[in-house]
């Protein structure tokens, strides 16, 4: 029989540089949205988020764009069959056609045909640490950019809007990274042992102790591996029998997991919590198929903040279900923590709620502590499961030492305990840039994704021409941006992704902006049929002062 579902109730949850006159906006309409209505939350903790449609020619030129691509691919094919064009793509060799095949033609048509002629503006290779500027190698292609060849030149000091660099501490001050350097000399750069059997190291629990303090658990355990964080130790939390609710726009980390696992996974609309609850009441009423025994185990999976959205998790409404229908919440923070909340501690924090109402905390040290690897964290006894239960756990290499090091002094900043500010003076500006950056874009007219809270700014372009046209204006303009198509979003939504840093000046940003309002009108890309002004209180300063 089905366990029944308890009846309690769940809570609804001058511009610096450019003149307003040089903004202008493509469109037909200039009328105020908003998304949904009220939840109750107080403002400060759920605030709206940007989910703006572009208007119905955009996607019809769109659908266009790909359908015309499409059909020269098609003709391009026929061309390389009748010995026209030359193929550079793996094919099957003339003395294995009976085999079955191992390269999938048809699969591969997207890749050959429409990925190969847009190839430059993806994996171009940086020669310098991913602060707010650097440099990139220039390269050139003979071959329509099947293959690529360095020229020697450099393109110094390119601004960095893509890299998850939120605090600036993938950096490479002497004074600060004198304790990596000196830990360094005392364990060298590898440990070549898993960490059950040589490779546990006083600086491995030195952070396991001091993550578990800073997210106010009872444990923590550190990986060397940030992906491997959500691949390797969902299997160990869920399996056959279980039931798995997760986030239609979940990384591929956490969906690789859930297969893993052997669990059933039912996906939900992102963010919505109508879509949600149905899913739990429905498991919890109805139990497994066929049998409907009830379910072992109900995961839902989620993240703090969506990396190609921008959007933060709704975490107040989410516990509320969790509770109401007996399920455990796994969180994954890899974009939140560091990024969001007074003192950097992730969306719990932003929301004011108790960790220990999370079941499992996952998190990575690539983004905000300028390093390499992940954390689960939560009660003791889990913890303890995991060490010996993960695959990641029992298999993997531990930790490099100089990364320890490296996540401790940067966690150490943020928390204060290196006798500075520094570490709130950074969360601070992060916040400020942000909300600058995005009322910004939203005054000249684009339409950007996502939470005001949150550092990841997606910008809708759209057509796949318009996409590699925006990342090779930007660079020729010395802006480094990250641009994103189908298939890693839907083939309507390709865009461009800014990630904000504490780094990042007011100057650099101004400069950024100013060259966006320009190829914005030179390709057309403000489809915001929105208004907005410039309100003082969207970059009011004392909008970041924290509790004393």
């Amino acid at each position: 029989m089905a366990i029944t579902a308890s009846n309690s109730n769940v809570p609804h949850l001058s511009l610096n540089g450019l003149k307003c006159d040089d903004i202008k906006r493509n469109g037909f309409h200039h009328r105020r949205e908003k998304n949904g209505p009220g939840t109750g939350v107080a403002p400060r903790q759920h605030k709206q988020e940007s989910c703006e449609q572009a208007p119905m020619y955009v996607a019809v030129m769109t659908y266009l764009g790909f359908g015309i691509v499409t059909l020269f691919g098609y003709f391009r094919d026929f061309l390389r069959a009748v010995g026209l064009e030359k193929c550079n793509i793996a094919q099957e060799r003339e003395e294995q056609k009976d085999f079955v095949p191992l390269y999938q033609d048809f699969e591969n048509f997207y890749t050959r045909n429409l990925y190969m002629r847009v190839r430059d503006s993806w994996n171009r290779p940086v020669c310098s640490l991913p602060g707010p500027v650097f440099d990139l190698m220039e390269r050139v292609s003979d071959d329509y950019n099947w293959t690529f060849r360095l020229t020697g030149r450099t393109i110094h000091n390119a601004i960095n809007m893509g890299s998850y660099n939120y605090l600036g501490f993938a950096e490479n001050n002497a004074d600060f990274l004198k304790t990596v350097a000196d830990k360094t000399l005392q364990y060298g750069v590898g440990v070549c042992s898993t960490r059950q059997e040589m490779g546990t190291l006083s600086i491995h629990e030195e952070l396991e102790k001091l993550v578990a303090k800073f997210l106010r658990v009872e444990s923590s355990m550190i990986l060397g591996m940030g992906f491997a964080t959500n691949s390797m130790n969902i299997p160990a939390i869920i399996g056959k029998g279980g039931l798995i609710l997760s986030d239609e726009l979940n990384h591929t980390s956490l969906i690789l997991g859930a297969r893993l696992s052997g669990a059933t996974i039912r996906v939900f609309k992102h963010n919505n919590m109508h879509s949600l609850e149905k899913m739990l009441r429905e498991a919890v009423c109805s139990g497994q198929p066929r049998t409907h025994r009830p379910w072992k185990k109900i995961l839902i999976m989620v993240e703090g903040i969506y990396s190609m959205e921008g959007s933060v998790v709704r975490l107040p409404e989410i516990i509320a279900l969790k509770k109401k229908y007996k399920a455990y919440l796994y969180l994954d923070e890899a974009h939140s923590i560091g990024a969001v909340g007074p003192s950097g501690r992730g969306v719990t924090e932003l929301f004011n709620v108790n960790p220990a109402d999370v079941d499992v905390m996952m998190g990575t040290f690539t983004k905000s502590f300028g390093a390499a690897g992940g954390y689960i964290a939560g009660k003791k006894d889990l913890v303890d499961y995991l060490r010996t239960h993960s695959h990641s756990a029992v298999y993997a290499s531990a930790m490099s030492p100089p990364v320890t090091e490296q996540i401790i002094r940067a966690m150490k900043c943020i928390m204060g305990k290196d006798g500075s500010t520094e570490g709130i003076r950074r969360i601070r500006q992060l916040a400020e840039n942000t909300r600058y950056f995005r009322a910004r874009l939203k005054e000249m007219g684009f339409i950007i994704y996502g939470n005001d809270d949150s550092p990841v700014v997606p910008i809708l372009l759209y057509m796949p021409g318009k996409v590699v046209a925006f990342a090779r204006e930007m660079l020729e303009r010395k802006i480094a941006v990250v641009v994103v198509g189908f298939p890693a979003t839907p083939i309507t939504e390709a865009r461009a992704r800014f990630c904000l840093s504490a780094v990042h000046t007011r100057a650099m940003l101004n400069q950024v902006l100013h060259h966006m309002n320009e190829v914005g009108d030179n390709l057309c890309l403000k489809f915001s049929r929105l208004k907005y002004s410039s309100c003082p209180d969207l970059c009011d300063e004392t909008d970041f002062e924290l509790a004393s």
